[in-house]
């Protein structure tokens, strides 16, 4: 155990170093620059600004600089066109709402995905199973930014406890949580009803029907742990993948995330912003696999000896 904990914190050191360097260079190869606009900056007061930020040295002399107070100091740099405003404070401010949404979104999708795929997988050819595949092929089909204002336009004109925009009050919560979830849970359907049918048609499982097992029995005691273990695989990913991926649905509700900070960036061509978005990003991705991996080998001691 110790030692698949240990490789996979290598491997994902490993990924964070290739993430940081390929963002390093590719926003530098991004057409213009961040004193790019529409007013003309004079060459002198253009000269300054790059001494001041960095930006006049070579771009290998500022990639080891980069990386230098990553490792050594934690510093994620400063924004490029608010002068004192660090990007971790950035993220500070942000990520709570990010991580919130997170939170919500994958707890719905738990809450209506698993069942969907137990029940379905259960019911084999039948119409709630045929029910359950349709419905997650239209959650899997259906993009977030048509699922959003359709919510926002039919949920919430209709329903007036429910708010379409902000992040204030928990009414403001549901629909972009729901709009994250409901998508995700479509996969996890499908995910849940393909282990669960494997294990089903296991040997273990038709002795136990022909002992005389209560089919919930069989279900709960002896197919749950290793049917679920796809869904398991896909739930760390998918939720950083929430939290990192969720641009659209703070774009539509108005959400104060992470993801309004990432879109200004690439548009302002903010850096240092971009950068240390992404490694946070990428450092969710990485501890969520970790994670993952570990409820696999909880709910298969096999896997303790890959």
């Amino acid at each position: 155990m110790i030692r698949i904990i240990i490789n996979r914190i290598g491997q994902g050191i490993i990924t964070l170093f290739v993430l940081v360097t390929l963002t390093f260079f590719l926003v530098r190869a991004m057409p213009g620059s961040p004193y790019t606009g529409e007013k003309a900056i004079p060459a002198h007061a253009l000269k300054r600004m790059k001494e001041y930020t960095g930006l006049d040295k070579p771009v290998m002399v500022q990639y080891i600089t980069y990386l230098k107070n990553l490792v050594f100091h934690q510093d994620l740099g400063d924004l490029i066109k608010k002068d004192g405003v660090k990007v971790s404070e950035i993220i500070e401010e942000s990520f709570p709402v990010s991580l919130a949404l997170g939170v919500l979104s994958i707890g719905i999708a738990l809450i209506i995905g698993i069942p969907a795929g137990v029940i379905a997988a259960v019911r084999k050819n039948t119409g709630a199973d045929f029910a359950c595949l349709a419905a997650a092929m239209v959650g899997i089909c259906l993009p977030s930014f048509v699922i959003g204002p359709l919510l926002a336009v039919t949920a919430g004109l209709g329903l007036k406890s429910l708010n379409v925009a902000g992040w204030a009050s928990p009414s403001d919560w549901i629909l972009p949580a729901f709009t994250l979830g409901i998508i995700n849970a479509a996969y996890l359907a499908r995910l849940a009803r393909g282990g669960m049918l494997d294990v089903l048609s296991q040997d273990y499982i038709r002795t136990a029907r022909a002992k005389g097992a209560p089919p919930s029995r069989i279900v709960i005691r002896h197919a749950l742990r290793g049917g679920l273990i796809p869904a398991v695989a896909f739930v760390g990913p998918a939720f950083a993948g929430m939290i990192s991926g969720s641009f659209v649905i703070e774009t539509i509700f108005q959400i104060p995330g992470m993801g309004q900070h990432f879109v200004n960036a690439a548009t302002d061509r903010e850096f240092f912003l971009i950068q240390g978005l992404v490694l946070f990003y990428g450092f969710l991705i990485v501890g969520a696999n970790l994670l993952a991996d570990l409820a696999q080998i909880a709910l298969n001691p096999r896997l303790r000896k890959a």
